[in-house]
């Protein structure tokens, strides 16, 4: 299928739990029109071998073209697929121009900022979120630029991801 045909549109296809891949190989041996966006991050062992290895913008999901009168059938009997995402029980369209933005986005050279000092698992960090500061304990990353967190809230723990330009260290003033 080409990007030209009037009567196509993308749909975003959940796939099962870490199958993003397999989904997206049985798809393409279908002849779907599919689009797994990846970004490349460094491999946990970065800081001995400069490997760089890809992971899923979209963790457990994947864009697929179809044409409006193309049966939705094989799909959901897809190896990996989970289900077609739907509101209301209709497949819901993804605009072309969200799909081209992402695929520029992910064309643009990634910026190497000089590593920020990691946050030590059990730390205490600031959130910080609009005009509001939380006090959190740090717990792992979660991706590149995401950590997860341990916060108090309501008089339970809960466990949350962030964007790690949300938390700050915790500083230690002098007297």
């Amino acid at each position: 299928m080409n990007d030209f045909d009037s009567n196509a549109n993308w749909y975003l296809i959940q796939t099962k739990p870490r199958q993003e891949a397999r989904a997206e190989e049985h798809l393409l041996r279908q002849q779907y029109d599919c689009f797994r966006p990846l970004q490349p991050r460094p491999s946990a062992t970065a800081a001995r071998s400069r490997r760089v290895v890809e992971e899923d913008l979209f963790p457990g999901y994947l864009f697929i073209r179809l044409d409006c009168n193309d049966s939705w059938y094989p799909i959901r009997s897809t190896r990996g697929v989970s289900r077609i995402v739907a509101f209301g029980g209709m497949p819901c369209p993804v605009p072309d121009s969200l799909i081209g933005h992402i695929r520029q986005r992910l064309q643009q050279p990634v910026a190497t900022a000089p590593a920020a000092h990691p946050f030590a698992q059990g730390e205490t960090v600031r959130v910080r979120t609009g005009d509001s500061e939380l006090q959190a304990i740090f717990l792992c990353e979660d991706g590149e630029e995401r950590a997860v967190i341990l916060l108090n809230l309501l008089q339970r723990e809960q466990r949350i991801s962030l964007p790690r330009s949300s938390l700050q260290r915790i500083t230690a003033h002098a007297c």
